[in-house]
């Protein structure tokens, strides 16, 4: 999956979908990250509350990366990225 973000909310239906892709309950992905189920449910809901220390465990633990990299790149658009 590759996904481009654009609201803070987007993030919130990507960590709630690859949750109950690696079928977990918000209590069980919680406790692997040592949070609360109610912390769990907010972050999945309000992204914009997230610690970026908790995001990257949490995406770790649900099997996604966080790639930063120019516009364009690794797109097929047919212009070159600079």
């Amino acid at each position: 999956m590759r996904q481009v973000l654009n609201t803070p909310n987007q993030l919130g239906l990507i960590l709630r979908s690859a949750r109950q892709a690696a079928h977990l309950t918000q209590a069980e992905a919680a406790a692997r990250l040592q949070l609360s189920q109610s912390r769990l449910s907010q972050l999945e809901t309000d992204p914009s509350a997230v610690a970026f220390d908790k995001l990257l465990p949490l995406l770790s633990m649900l099997g996604l990366e966080l790639v930063v990299q120019h516009k364009g790149e690794g797109r097929s658009t047919g212009k070159q990225a600079w």
